[in-house]
């Protein structure tokens, strides 16, 4: 089970990088042991913007939800879906 506080950071890392903030969908799909998944929804025109060139954006989100999940000792995992 995610920390409410994982699922509201990418929620606003998300809404502050797309052009329709109100297609953004963070939840909870579970996970195993000590790893929770998240999964992040945008409407199918800001998937690129969520992504960046390369993959560098999304590495970068990852970056933060790694560093702000060993605050409470769990890992996640963020999976990002085209609505």
């Amino acid at each position: 089970m995610a920390q409410p506080a994982l699922l509201e950071l990418i929620e606003h890392i998300a809404r502050s990088l797309v052009d329709s903030p109100n297609a953004v969908e963070v939840r909870d799909v579970g996970g195993q042991g000590d790893a929770t998944m998240i999964e992040l929804r945008v409407a199918k025109e800001d998937l690129g913007k969520v992504i960046g060139k390369g993959g560098a954006t999304a590495r970068a989100i990852r970056a933060v939800l790694f560093a702000a999940a060993m605050k409470t000792r769990r890992r996640a995992v963020l999976n990002i879906v085209e609505d």
